[in-house]
């Protein structure tokens, strides 16, 4: 039995178009206009609201655990939360132990994911630690259709050197494949600690102040050189700072082949944030950390000429109970990483889209098309076309909301987005044409499939 979804108004990256849909056997199987349904078919009436592909989330940590305690959620509250917001393909963060190799950090991601998660996964592999043996595996993983991978500039117990990195980059570079890197200078950063510590200034106020703009830009100028020298496209994960971004463009005058993710927190939340009454502004530790009002207009400047190309999470959920607080004396110890896999697109819509900001076509680039074609998942995903999977989400403009911890998916005990109103949500979500979500419902959980990447399009 085929679903039809009849009256509504497909938008894609390059336009909209009011034409019906059907949908069968996990895939689109035809558009067009005034379809006609079979006997068995099902018919749903989506007049008024946008038809658009499944939006999909590159930066994830559905399970992590810092050293000190673990998120709050898992693959299975998280993907919940992914599915009800209209995320329909996720990409999470799979990091192998120290020592450990990394067909071993994929069986432990598929043991976490498989047969527990509500929308299709796949897997960055993050690299802590660069040998002749971990390049090896590589061609490994990418027979296994994990074609991207993750390195860090910060973190002491995650972080590689610049010699690592540019080995990497070559190595990368020789398969075709993506690399993306968390660029803050570490050094720079645990001497800021350490200073602000010595000074006796301990509270979530000092956070930012020691993960200042230029410890992060340095570093994408740091990368970008790197990845001029290796001749790699490379991707620049969560980019929050004006400084920052001038790095890309001025790299992109030169030639260079620069992917670059923000999140949607450094577009609606500001550093002034970490001044909450009390313990508040631990809610708010991330890293990079929120910026200024400035960097954060900056940002949404340059989304719309097209300097930043997709918008992502950084989903890493630490409960404020019994987790952010550890940090209650120490600014240090707060673990750092905010929730945001199911309100994404809303918070897109809400303060892109219907404030004039952006078109709901550059919308859907940003949460879908561009990050398909990024990653190797094109045209499987991220668009509605014969033959892709059928991963829909049927929106509804007017719909209007308040976000609350109290109505969302997630297992986390906060929002950093709470009392944000809204307006535009999703009415029905289908994952490979199955009905998995409607109106803040689940209708179906656990559905989800590891999703085999092929090479990413250097030229999107």
């Amino acid at each position: 039995m085929a679903i039809i979804l009849k009256g509504g108004t497909i938008v894609s990256a390059s336009g909209r178009r009011q034409l019906d849909l059907r949908m069968a056997d996990e895939l689109i199987q035809e558009i067009g206009f005034e379809l006609r349904p079979e006997c068995d078919d099902q018919v749903v009436d989506v007049r008024g609201h946008y038809i658009l592909p499944g939006f999909i989330d590159a930066h994830t940590h559905f399970e992590l655990n810092n050293g000190v305690t673990g998120t709050a959620d898992n693959f299975t509250t998280s993907s919940r939360g992914a599915i009800v917001g209209g995320t329909t393909s996720i990409i999470d963060f799979a990091t192998p132990e120290p020592g450990g190799t990394l067909k071993d950090c994929l069986a432990e991601w598929n043991r976490l994911a498989q047969d527990k998660t509500s929308c299709d996964y796949s897997y960055h592999m993050t690299l802590i630690e660069w040998n002749t043996e971990v390049e090896a595996e590589m061609d490994s993983m990418i027979e296994e259709g994990i074609t991207s991978f993750k390195m860090y500039m910060a973190y002491d117990n995650l972080r590689a050197s610049d010699a690592d990195i540019f080995e990497a980059m070559l190595a990368i570079r020789k398969r075709r494949g993506m690399l993306g890197i968390h660029c803050e200078n570490g050094d720079m950063v645990n001497e800021l600690i350490k200073k602000t510590r010595a000074e006796g200034h301990l509270s979530p106020h000092y956070h930012p102040l020691s993960r200042p703009p230029a410890v992060e830009a340095e570093a994408v100028e740091r990368y970008l050189m790197m990845a001029e020298q290796a001749d790699l496209p490379v991707n620049i994960v969560h980019l929050s700072a004006q400084r920052s971004l001038e790095a890309v463009i001025r790299a992109r005058g030169r030639g260079q082949k620069v992917f670059v993710e923000t999140c949607p927190h450094y577009l609606v939340l500001d550093d002034s944030l970490y001044d909450s009454p009390g313990f508040e502004g631990a809610k708010y530790v991330c890293s990079p950390p929120l910026r200024k009002k400035s960097d954060q207009e900056y940002l949404w400047q340059n989304i719309i000429t097209d300097q930043v190309d997709t918008i992502s999470t950084d989903h890493c959920s630490f409960n404020f109970k019994g987790q952010k607080e550890l940090g209650m004396t120490d600014f240090s110890q707060i673990p750092n990483g905010l929730p945001g896999v199911e309100t994404r697109p809303t918070l897109i819509y809400s303060y892109g889209v219907a404030t004039g900001r952006i078109s709901l076509e550059k919308m859907v680039d940003l949460l879908s098309e561009k990050i398909a074609r990024q990653y190797g998942m094109f045209p499987q995903k991220g668009i509605l076309q014969v033959g892709s999977h059928a991963d829909v989400v049927v929106w509804n403009p007017q719909g209007e909301g308040v976000i609350s911890v109290k109505t969302l998916e997630q297992a986390v005990d906060y929002t950093p987005f709470e009392g944000f109103q809204t307006v535009g949500k999703p009415h029905q979500v289908y994952l490979r044409g199955q009905l998995v979500a409607e109106d803040g419902q689940v209708i179906q959980s656990k559905k989800g499939r590891f999703i085999s990447r092929g090479s990413s399009d250097w030229t999107c």
